[in-house]
């Protein structure tokens, strides 16, 4: 049987941190594993990717794409996960479901910019739900549709009138 005061760590499992810069007998004394002279002896180096006036590499790459620079960020929800949260009774469909009543749920944690319903692989039962969402794919929207509900995209058709 172990006691308390016998216990002790593995060997090799806490290693002693090396003390650089502590005299020419520890072996890292002097330059402190810092090499000879010059800039990357001294303190505020700044040359990641600097190739001593050669064109750096990560400049001679080209370049391809665009950074879009408001991207939107949406909440995707697939269909049979808001089925599980009617079914527990988390998720209240007299009303109107948007992002506010599903984070109320419990289904998404934070709004973002929106609610994107994707259909998942169950399937969603639930009868004469309302979804009040930024976008919808078209398997999610006739899967509500199936069952009797109904989809708003109030952003959809907004971009559709202009």
């Amino acid at each position: 049987m172990t006691r308390l005061n016998d216990l002790r760590d593995n060997p090799g499992a806490n290693k002693t941190r090396v003390r650089i810069g502590r005299g020419i007998g520890s072996g890292v004394g002097k330059t402190g594993g810092r090499g000879g002279k010059g800039q990357t002896a001294r303190s505020g180096v700044a040359i990641n990717g600097f190739e001593g006036g050669q064109m750096p590499l990560h400049m001679r790459m080209p370049k391809r794409g665009f950074n879009v620079p408001n991207v939107k960020t949406y909440n995707q929800v697939r269909l049979d996960r808001i089925q599980q949260y009617i079914d527990a009774g988390k998720l209240d469909v007299s009303g109107v479901v948007d992002g506010a009543a599903l984070v109320k749920a419990g289904v998404i944690r934070r709004e973002r910019d929106g609610v994107r319903l994707i259909n998942g692989s169950g399937e969603f039962t639930a009868k004469n739900v309302t979804f009040n969402v930024v976008h919808a794919s078209k398997g999610a929207v006739a899967a509500i549709e199936a069952a009797g509900g109904k989809v708003d995209m109030p952003e959809a058709k907004s971009t559709a009138e202009e």
